[in-house]
């Protein structure tokens, strides 16, 4: 039997009894994340040995626990760090070695409740909740704040050309948020509906990569580079499609000074000429989640209106699960699936 063919089932438990610090949350949205479907079927090992309940993408009210967070609208950051680590005071609290994982080093939040350490819940005010519903917003805990926390590693500044691979779950809120720091934002697809959707949302040029060679890309990028005025040096580049021909052009796109950032995640190996990376004087770097100290920052961008969220999501039952997993594997959809319960 494959990871497909297993489904997932319904498991009724009591309710949790909390430890000093731990909150228990009513879930009211469960995003569907890449992780998850590699947990599921591309044999990633969990760090808790199965039976697992997944999903780590959750919003929810607090129902039980501390009593400053009592009835309180939250999203769940994706990492919770201990805060006490040496990792944690270096300020890199999102590769805490003792974090947890909702999902991963415990059930996560394909449930109706929860229970998470309150330490680092992060508070949805009224005036979000006034733009968006509480389901909807569960998604900041990955798909948003993951490319937020990038885009400040990067340094962006305004101006830079960032250069998007993959405007999917993910790499369209990366592109976004590279527009609100005031960068000339390049989307890249090979999916001409999450184009028109990124430019839609004031992406500044997209371009469809299917069945494009590298070289091809790379003399359709310069020519828009020039259309953007924009600079042939400095350029960000954000791998988000977490696939092999995504990183083998995002490498290949390096030039002077540029930066790289590898967000996407694949188990596939790649072969790479490093020297490049010297001889362009380029960065190359990584991200792991997001630093739960970063999520209000994230969540004020929300409030403000700078970051919209409602055009790349879409709201399926919770009991819908496997037909949702089974299309996400098929590339069926072109939006955030976020699951809500609809069992008690």
């Amino acid at each position: 039997m494959t990871a497909l063919d297993k489904e997932f089932s319904l498991v009724e438990e009591e309710m949790p009894i909390l430890k000093e610090g731990e909150a228990l949350i009513e879930v009211a949205g469960c995003g569907v994340c890449h992780t998850d479907i590699s947990f599921w079927h591309y044999g990633v090992q969990t760090k808790q040995a199965l039976p697992l309940t997944l999903g780590h993408e959750i919003s929810g009210k607090v129902i039980a626990g501390p009593s400053e967070w009592l009835n309180k609208n939250v999203i769940i950051p994706a990492v919770l760090p201990c805060g006490e680590c040496e990792l944690c005071k270096r300020d890199r609290s999102n590769i805490c070695r003792h974090q947890l994982m909702p999902g991963n080093d415990f059930d996560g939040g394909f449930a109706s409740h929860i229970k998470v350490p309150a330490r680092y819940l992060c508070p949805v005010p009224d005036t979000v909740l006034e733009k968006y519903s509480l389901q909807q917003l569960s998604i900041i805990a990955d798909a948003v704040s993951t490319p937020y926390q990038v885009m400040k590693k990067a340094d962006i500044e305004v101006g830079d050309l960032a250069i998007i691979i993959g405007v999917g779950g993910v790499g369209i809120y990366g592109a976004q948020i590279a527009k609100v720091f005031g960068a000339k934002v390049l989307a890249l697809d090979i999916n001409d509906d999450k184009l028109e959707l990124a430019k839609q949302n004031g992406i500044d040029a997209t371009l469809n990569i299917k069945g494009l060679e590298i070289k091809e890309i790379k003399d359709k990028i310069k020519g828009i580079v020039k259309e953007l005025k924009a600079s042939p040096f400095c350029w960000k580049i954000f791998e988000m499609s977490g696939t092999k021909p995504g990183q083998e052009l995002a490498f290949n796109l390096i030039t002077f000074a540029s930066t790289l950032s590898v967000v996407g995640f694949t188990m596939d190996k790649l072969e790479v000429r490093l020297s490049n990376l010297m001889a362009f004087d380029a960065k190359l770097i990584g991200t792991w989640g997001c630093k739960p100290e970063l999520y209000p920052e994230v969540v004020e961008l929300i409030a403000q209106g700078k970051l919209h969220i409602s055009d790349f999501t879409q709201i399926f039952p919770m009991s819908q699960i496997n037909e949702v997993f089974k299309n996400t594997l098929d590339h069926k959809y072109i939006k955030r699936s976020v699951l809500v319960p609809d069992f008690k």
